[in-house]
């Protein structure tokens, strides 16, 4: 985080917005984490009166060689398979996006297959599906830097106050795991989970793969490093996309593990992100905890989800949005002539 001093205008407007919030018509802190995200939200955007009213999701979707151990109760092809049903509205981030009043926008980011050429699917691939991680990194630093750059351009596109970001690749759970483990300093078997609902065996399998991922690469990693070796085209595209919408003063809302694994990473490339992040809620994925803690975030929602997609962070924007409207919208004592707390 930046150590630079706050100055004058800072102070003044912490005060100026803190005031705002205390003297709404209720009492103080009444309304709880609703005042944290609004306050979070006028902070930045800069202004007292922030506009919250259009988000956009955009899922990325790429394939991961580590896939082919074996590390998935799902074969590769679903991935590909997702992305069609994405693009024909059928899947839980569709049903969601569409009930919260959420643009979608989907980005082939290195799905194996080829071009979709599709309406409702934007082709932006870095390769078809990364290298097994468990032999060699799992992607070249210049495709990493850019993947980076690529992600970057979808955060700053069009005129949105928020953007919310979600993923689909069979296998991704894996590389979430090994970036966390690295950049986190924690054992894989504290962060290892089901993903797509392996059993017992099929856990321990992923565990001792992931390790043996692991022990190819000695030492401490940068995140830019831990991505090159362990990650995935869409989670370094989604790292990308957070630190351009945090660039563009947008609230930027994470999704579950694998969304939090790249939120992990633009934190460590750009630590100024971390301000404009909202964490959507708690994921039933084993490691999600350990990296909420390593980022010391407090998700709006426990719901025991873990598909991913951004789910999550759909479910999540109407309290964003309602956040700003209070702040907007509600009544000052004064305003409302109602006598304050003696």
């Amino acid at each position: 985080m930046s150590t630079t001093a706050p100055t004058q205008n800072d102070t003044d407007f912490a005060a100026a917005l803190q005031a705002k919030i205390d003297t709404k018509t209720k009492p103080l802190g009444a309304l709880g984490r609703i005042e944290e995200i609004a306050a979070q939200i006028a902070r930045v955007q800069g202004n007292l009166n922030p506009r919250m009213e259009t988000c956009q999701l955009v899922i990325f979707a790429a394939d991961h060689g580590l896939a082919r151990e074996g590390v998935s109760a799902f074969p590769a092809e679903v991935t590909r398979q997702m992305v069609l049903n994405f693009a024909g509205g059928g899947a839980a981030a569709n049903v969601f996006t569409r009930s919260t009043g959420m643009d979608l926008q989907v980005v082939n980011a290195g799905v194996m297959g080829g071009a979709f050429d599709m309406p409702g699917v934007v082709d932006a691939p870095m390769g078809e599906g990364t290298a097994s991680a468990l032999t060699e990194p799992a992607m070249s630093a210049e495709t990493c830097k850019s993947a980076l750059a690529r992600g970057r351009d979808f955060g700053v596109a069009g005129a949105y106050d928020a953007m919310a970001f979600g993923e689909m690749g069979i296998g991704n759970t894996s590389a979430a795991t090994l970036i966390a483990h690295r950049l986190l300093d924690l054992p894989v078997g504290d962060l290892v989970g089901r993903g797509t609902g392996v059993d017992d065996a099929g856990l321990a399998h992923k565990q001792d793969v992931l390790e043996r991922a692991s022990a190819r690469v000695p030492g401490p990693l940068t995140a830019e490093r831990a991505l090159e070796e362990f990650g995935g085209f869409e989670i370094a595209m989604i790292a990308g996309a957070m630190m351009g919408a945090a660039e563009a003063k947008r609230i930027v809302l994470v999704d579950g593990f694998i969304a939090s694994a790249a939120a992990l990473i633009a934190a460590r490339i750009a630590p100024q992100t971390r301000k404009a992040m909202v964490f959507a809620h708690h994921s039933a994925e084993a490691g999600h905890a350990a990296i909420l803690a390593g980022l010391d975030a407090q998700p709006l929602l426990h719901l025991g989800l873990r598909l991913g997609e951004g789910t999550g962070g759909a479910l999540a924007w109407p309290l964003v949005k309602s956040a700003a409207a209070m702040l907007n919208e509600m009544a000052s004592f004064a305003d409302a002539g109602v006598s304050e707390k003696e």
